[in-house]
């Protein structure tokens, strides 16, 4: 049963969380773009309007058990020069883009600092919203980095991986996204990336030595 307080946090966390899927998946879609595939383009993919990126169940998964997916870019490797090294960039370009986001968004909070922004209620709500705002994109660079199908880490893998290993991978695609699934309801994935994901927030406050 959900808490008044679980309910403002969730309510805070809704724009870091709308923030990060828009500009991830437009990222995915703007390096394929960019490399010669206009497949996201042509499907109204290549825009940071939240609609055309968020996935109804991804979305609630990050609310309910903190880790959650948006409606993945279409992507034709055939359109690329290089199909193995542009598939990989289009991949990455996501999580980087989660990351940058959480370096900006830490970034206000030092000017926060700097400036000695009263302390009263609405500033303390707006630091609360960004301050999880960064929480939420490291977690969502993080998560999408999981060698997983179909996470963009799984992406990497499988260019990386000899064909037949691959290829035998893909064959398992569905029983190991299965998993995944189970793994994020009994939180037990959440307890193996939750430290990575402290890791990172602390990085990313290091950077403007927020401690």
């Amino acid at each position: 049963m959900f808490s008044i307080e679980a309910l403002k946090m969730m309510l805070y966390a809704l724009p870091g969380i709308i923030l990060g899927f828009s500009f991830h998946e437009f990222a995915h879609a703007f390096t394929a773009y960019k490399l010669g595939d206009d497949t996201a383009k042509n499907q109204g993919r290549l825009t940071l309007d939240p609609v055309a990126h968020i996935d109804p169940v991804g979305f609630i998964m990050l609310l309910l058990v903190h880790f959650g997916w948006a409606k993945p870019v279409p992507v034709n490797t055939r359109n690329f020069k290089y199909p193995k090294r542009d598939d990989m960039l289009v991949s990455i370009a996501g999580p980087i883009s989660n990351f940058l986001i959480a370096i900006l968004l830490a970034g206000i909070i030092k000017l926060f600092i700097v400036f000695n922004v009263p302390d009263n209620f609405f500033v303390q709500t707006i630091a609360t919203v960004i301050g999880l705002g960064v929480v939420v994109n490291i977690g969502l660079g993080i998560f999408n980095l999981l060698p997983i199908p179909p996470l963009d880490g799984s992406h990497l893998l499988f260019n990386l991986l000899p064909p037949k290993y691959s290829y035998k991978l893909m064959e398992y695609s569905n029983v190991i996204m299965i998993i995944m699934l189970v793994l994020l309801f009994t939180g037990v994935l959440g307890g193996i990336i939750g430290p990575a994901i402290e890791w990172g927030v602390g990085l990313v406050y290091g950077i403007y030595g927020i401690m």
